[in-house]
């Protein structure tokens, strides 16, 4: 595997970690009822995406740099579908749990998603040739 897939799964390791410690730490101060059943569940998904996601960023950018445009816009529609896709099945199939989940999906998406975009924006794309 790729070095820089190495590094990225290390530090996106120590980033859910993270977000695992202060998500576990609110639950000391906010009442139960903000919290979702499935919260331990978002983490390995969001944490598997974001491989998934950045893996197949990395090898697009073996090829050209307007291949690498075409998968990045290709690559973040698709998550976005699947992440709607999850999002609404899920409010769907439990509505009484419906807020405290979108809350916490938004919070971890855009958390995750910020995370991606840093790591890509300090991986080195191909010459614009």
């Amino acid at each position: 595997m790729n070095i820089i897939v190495r590094k990225f799964i290390v530090h996106l390791t120590i980033f859910s970690l993270i977000l695992g410690v202060l998500a576990y730490g609110l639950t000391y101060f906010l009442p139960v009822e903000y919290f979702s059943p499935a919260l331990p569940f978002l983490f390995p998904f969001f944490f598997s995406a974001s491989i998934i996601v950045f893996y197949f960023l990395v090898k697009s950018t073996e090829k050209k740099f307007g291949s690498f445009i075409n998968r990045f816009m290709l690559t973040t529609f698709l998550k976005l579908m699947i992440y709607m896709t999850v999002l609404l099945l899920y409010i769907f199939t439990h509505k009484e749990d419906a807020v405290p989940f979108i809350i916490a999906f938004f919070i971890l998406y855009l958390s995750y998603t910020v995370f991606e975009v840093i790591a890509m924006l300090k991986y080195p794309l191909p010459d614009k040739k």
